[in-house]
């Protein structure tokens, strides 16, 4: 069929193979804040099943920006493994790029070392923690880190970065007003909760251009509730990001502290969440495992569930745009490049199959992830690691299996 899917794509100074992505949804298989050969064989299996290019996730800037011991933290210290792994994502013929960020009031003291920070001061009861109002001098550090970030990413061989402005961690934490009350220069108006994303990305953006690297962003089309960001106001910032000259934006939406659910869509199996909770965690352990069906809204899952709102952004945009939500078969891939979106990201499908890209080359339109959207990859990913139920290196107890039946 006539399709671009396959074609190559110049994101920038960069040229991908095709079209797909995996989308840097969180794997959790590091160990002490840096990689693994686990890590390292789920990427390259990515790079060998087609992929135009792999991203790792969740990269932090700096130390105080870490809220789990199985999250990178991007540091000199790690540099030759991370160059193990993107030499081998090379080989297989598929670009390498890196996902930073930080993660503001959903870090712990015992990851990140040092007291929370946010835009504002608060309580998170997600994490749960406390967390402080950042200074302008933490401010500024935290921005020359995001520069800093892209030197070492260079350095680990990685082509991109994808710098994390949504979801609810920092950046977001500056732009949504429901987490930003400053009452300076970094809050109140739109364009003052820009300016930390804004000097972030002008860091990034220079830093990259030195070492020919490509830059985009996730940016949330909306918070996913009443007080955080509505697509109007979003679809400001995302022109704002343009202005400023990244060469894509990834659109995602959801707050992973106030709707987490509105990131990924479907009925999150929460006694199973529970479980693979340990037992340091015994209080969320209890409270997720009893009550975590009414506490966690629920989405019913369809597949390009963002596709109505990107098509928002497409029209009011000129830069590329890269679909992600919901993308499961050749058939919907197909629709959401028809609609003018120039790549498309996935992460659920390649956890299901990391070889799908292939098998979609090698199909036709009825070509279909093994993913059915039970979410147990979701429900141990921040506790153990992503893996699909399908495929899974463990043995699943059968209590949890009843769970995800009724899912099914």
């Amino acid at each position: 069929m006539d399709s671009k899917l396959f074609t190559p794509f110049q994101l920038g100074p960069l040229t991908l193979r095709n079209r797909t992505i995996r989308s840097a949804a969180f794997e959790s298989m590091g160990k002490d804040f840096g990689p693994t050969q686990q890590l390292k064989d789920y990427h390259v299996s990515v790079a060998r099943g087609g992929i135009g290019m792999t991203t790792l996730a969740y990269a932090s800037i700096n130390r105080s920006g870490v809220s789990f011991n199985s999250q990178l933290w991007l540091r000199d210290e790690i540099v030759p493994a991370l160059k193990d792994i993107t030499d081998a994502i090379h080989r297989e013929g598929a670009a390498a790029g890196i996902q930073i960020g930080h993660c503001g009031n959903m870090t712990h003291w015992s990851t990140a070392g040092s007291f929370p920070v946010s835009a504002s001061n608060g309580f998170n009861l997600y994490s749960p923690t406390f967390h402080r109002r950042m200074s302008h001098s933490d401010i500024h550090q935290t921005v020359k880190d995001f520069g800093r970030a892209v030197k070492t990413a260079h350095e680990a061989g990685f082509d991109s970065v994808e710098v994390h402005a949504g979801h609810g961690y920092l950046i977001s934490q500056f732009l949504s007003p429901w987490t930003n009350r400053r009452r300076d220069s970094y809050g109140g108006s739109l364009e003052n909760r820009m300016r930390f994303m804004r000097e972030c990305l002008t860091e990034v953006l220079e830093e990259a251009a030195k070492l020919k690297m490509a830059v985009v962003v996730k940016h949330n089309m909306e918070d996913g509730f009443k007080g955080g960001i509505e697509v109007p106001e979003s679809i400001e910032i995302a022109k704002e990001i343009e202005r400023l000259g990244v060469h894509g934006i990834v659109l995602s939406s959801g707050f992973v502290s106030r709707a987490p659910m509105a990131v990924m869509r479907g009925r999150i199996p929460t006694k199973t969440m529970g479980y693979y909770m340990g037992w340091n965690e015994w209080l969320q352990k209890i409270v997720v495992s009893l009550f975590g069906q009414w506490m966690i809204k629920q989405y019913d899952f369809e597949e390009c569930f963002f596709l109505e709102n990107a098509k928002k952004f497409r029209e009011a945009l000129q830069l590329p745009l890269i679909y992600v939500g919901g993308l499961v078969s050749r058939e919907g891939i197909e629709r959401v490049l028809g609609e003018g979106f120039e790549l498309v990201q996935m992460a659920r499908a390649l956890i299901n199959d990391p070889s799908f890209v292939n098998k979609m080359r090698e199909g036709d339109l009825t070509t279909r992830s093994g993913c059915d959207h039970r979410d147990y990859c979701i429900a141990r990913m921040y506790s153990r690691d992503m893996q699909c139920c399908h495929n899974c290196t463990e043995e699943i107890p059968e209590r949890l299996w009843r769970e995800l039946k009724k899912i099914k």
